[in-house]
């Protein structure tokens, strides 16, 4: 059920974009204490960005889930960034995160919604 969208004007190769699929897949479900089998993480091909008038490298992250608490927004922000900078070079000044808390009958799964 949480689903964490990435878009970046970094480009990834093949290795490099399936190791940071599975740390934010695994950093994500550890941080929400939900099964990593219900986590869906997504990069999108690389995308012309600006962010502050600038193309330096940038980030924008969407997380959704369903229960996703606003006590733990801070902390999700500050994972998430750091793995960005890490695996992306993303400066964490340079990354947005946009969180949003799906109600259960709002988000579909095997044929029918939770």
């Amino acid at each position: 059920m949480p689903l964490v969208k990435i878009q970046s004007n970094v480009e990834l190769d093949a290795t490099h974009c399936e190791s940071l699929l599975k740390a934010i897949s695994s950093l994500t479900a550890e941080e929400l204490g939900k099964p990593e089998r219900y986590v869906m993480v997504a990069i999108e091909p690389t995308t012309p960005m600006l962010f502050a008038g600038s193309p330096d490298p940038t980030c924008y992250i969407e997380l959704k889930s369903i229960g996703l608490p606003e006590a733990k927004t801070a902390d999700l922000s500050r994972i998430l960034s750091l793995e960005i900078e890490k695996q992306l070079g993303v400066a964490k000044e340079r990354v947005y995160i946009e969180f949003a808390d799906a109600p259960r009958k709002m988000w579909g799964w095997n044929g029918g919604t939770f």
